[in-house]
């Protein structure tokens, strides 16, 4: 659901927002409770696609998990907050992660996996985000790989308390260049989360021809367009840097959120169920090698 849209472009200087879109309820896997924004039609989102948030306090609205599920042309970067998830698949690929730690998967020509909770009680805080892969890269093979909270780079941002949590890709923090974790994931995409202190206000340098949005979870991002509060993307124009204030409608929160950067494929997008490719017959190719059972070979 879009909540407005600005007509305004910046090709250099700060970032001005393009428009917000804002998550819904739904639910996916076992019956999973989820808040989901989800962009697979939309230029501005490329190369992301979707921007799944867990949030429960409540087992029965995450226990039953996501059992063994295909997907093709795709990767999923997976972020937990609190809480543990356990992935498997077919590859005999096999990790749990816990509070702070992520797990990246590319599905490339096929993956059979889950994705289960490893815990019970103590709630669950997480999000899982669809990557697109390009058209040349979607018939590779598949791969997979834990980021342990320990391997996760966390800078400060300001002397007020800002920090980043860096996952995925490159950054400039301070004015000096910084590799996550992770950087293998398609189109160039980098994923933080961000922590904005009480009142703060951080600048960052990104790269103009990248997509910027900010998926926000806690707290609420003061913009030209007023405050935005959790459950929403906020799509930002080009420019060389943005800045991002916390608003003063949560004081004391400050704002959480997730920062993403990638550089767009410019490519069609078909989707349907698990499956993300280029054109109608490769995802009805796709449907009939999952019957069939070849998927994965």
């Amino acid at each position: 659901m879009q909540k407005f849209t600005s007509n305004r472009s910046s090709d250099v200087g700060v970032r001005s927002v393009k428009r917000v879109v804002a998550g819904h309820p739904s639910a996916d896997g076992a019956g999973v409770k989820i808040h989901r924004v989800a962009g697979f039609q939309s230029p501005d989102f490329s190369p992301f696609l979707m921007i799944d948030e867990i949030r429960s306090e409540n087992p029965d609205d995450y226990i039953a998990g996501f059992p063994p599920h295909p997907h093709r042309g795709i990767e999923t970067l997976t972020l937990m907050l609190s809480g543990e998830f356990e992935h498997k698949d077919h590859l005999g690929n096999r990790g749990a992660i816990r509070q702070g730690g992520a797990q990246w998967m590319r599905a490339g020509r096929g993956i059979i996996h889950s994705e289960m909770p490893s815990q019970g009680e103590g709630g669950m805080h997480g999000f899982q985000l669809w990557i697109n892969m390009a058209a040349k890269d979607k018939m590779n093979k598949p791969q997979w790989r834990d980021i342990q909270p320990e391997e996760v780079r966390e800078l400060a941002l300001d002397d007020a308390g800002s920090r980043a949590r860096l996952i995925a890709g490159e950054w400039q923090i301070g004015g000096e260049p910084v590799s996550a974790p992770l950087l293998d994931a398609a189109s160039r995409a980098s994923v933080a989360d961000i922590r904005i202190a009480p009142g703060a206000k951080v600048d960052l340098a990104l790269p103009v021809e990248h997509t910027v949005l900010a998926y926000i979870y806690a707290g609420a991002l003061d913009t030209e367009y007023g405050a935005i509060k959790g459950g929403n993307v906020v799509l930002y124009e080009k420019g060389e840097s943005l800045q991002l204030r916390a608003s003063d409608t949560a004081p004391e929160q400050g704002a959480g959120l997730l920062l993403l950067h990638g550089l767009p494929l410019n490519e069609p997008v078909v989707h349907y169920g698990p499956f993300v490719m280029n054109t109608r017959d490769q995802i009805e190719q796709a449907v009939r090698d999952y019957n069939n059972g070849t998927l994965t070979d």
